[in-house]
């Protein structure tokens, strides 16, 4: 059966409505259950973003057609419209989109475009919306390109990356709590993705799926939820401000600011190609210096209260070394 008239729908399109009234009726929910987690000038600043993002969208979608119908002329194969194609290019499209997703984590020039998204302090269906102006110029769509030169159609890429981008929509919520074991198994669910969005340093950088979790267990990116620890949302440096303007540039600015500033050519090139954090002097934190220094101190906490005599209990009773950390300190 050849399909390829699904292909020429835009699934997002008709989905817009969907998230409007979900949207609206998790503010329902959240008045009556706990207000806090909207904050109608976050909410505003997320809706505003997301337009703005799709007004980006259209001025660079054409850009990016262009390139990958350049790639698929190059193609090892021609995959026709069928229904095994869909589902295999949902799949590998998906892969690609955790690999797209972590290095937007992990090189700082594709975090500028990606930490609008993460800016949020709250964690709502709003926040899904709070979507990027700048991601053509972050360049990870080059990620993707191998899949048009495999020979999956470009409308059909399309098409599975719109039914990707629904899907994660609604794990953008806390009135979710957990779903079946066998689901969260094996699929994005909000609990896995309120990891991702988390700046607790046993939370930071994890969880990078789009639809299917299985990637991060394979690639060593997965940690779940825990009851005793809440995620906390944001930015480990939060902006402060509802500016928007602000909100969708400043990491570029920050990348500006450091490479004219950079005492070496080396110096100027890792500001845009290491990962957010870092710098030529080691004065910053990175996330793994973050996840370090806390892991550190785990494993002090525990080895103070483990019982090593007879008058070990009396010994817990005093308070536990200080790391002499200023930053130690700011991670408990």
């Amino acid at each position: 059966m050849d399909l390829r008239h699904l292909a020429n729908l835009s699934p997002v399109d008709y989905a817009v409505p969907g998230f409007v009234l979900l949207v609206l009726a998790e503010i329902i929910v959240a008045r009556i259950r706990d207000r806090s987690r909207y904050e109608p000038k976050d909410t505003l600043t997320s809706l505003a973003l997301g337009l703005g993002s799709t007004i980006a969208g259209i001025l660079t979608g054409g850009l990016f057609i262009g390139i990958a119908l350049w790639v698929y002329q190059y193609r090892l194969f021609d995959i026709g419209y069928t229904w095994w194609a869909f589902v295999l290019a949902f799949v590998l499209d998906d892969l690609a989109y955790y690999w797209v997703h972590r290095a937007g984590h992990r090189i700082r020039w594709a975090w500028a475009a990606h930490v609008i998204h993460h800016s949020s302090q709250h964690y709502n269906l709003s926040t899904a919306l709070r979507q990027t102006w700048t991601g053509f110029f972050g360049l990870t769509f080059i990620l993707k390109l191998p899949l048009f030169l495999i020979g999956f159609p470009v409308p059909m890429l399309l098409f599975v990356g719109g039914i990707n981008l629904i899907y994660q929509f609604w794990i953008h919520t806390e009135v979710i709590g957990r779903m079946p074991r066998w689901f969260e198994a094996v699929m994005n669910t909000p609990s896995h993705h309120r990891v991702h969005h988390a700046t607790n340093p046993r939370y930071l950088d994890m969880n990078y799926a789009g639809v299917f979790i299985v990637w991060d267990k394979m690639f060593g990116t997965f940690t779940p939820e825990l009851d005793e620890e809440k995620p906390r949302y944001g930015i480990v440096k939060n902006l402060g401000s509802f500016n928007l303007i602000w909100a969708a540039f400043h990491e570029w600015v920050g990348i500006a600011k450091d490479v004219w500033a950079a005492p070496t050519l080396r110096a100027k090139l890792n500001y845009m190609i290491k990962p957010p954090g870092w710098s030529h002097d080691g004065s910053r934190e990175t996330s793994e210096s973050i996840k370090e220094l806390w892991e550190q101190r785990e494993r002090e906490r525990d080895a103070w209260n483990k019982p090593t005599s007879s008058s070990s209990g009396a010994d817990r009773a005093a308070p536990p070394p200080r790391a002499g950390s200023a930053k130690a300190a700011a991670i408990r």
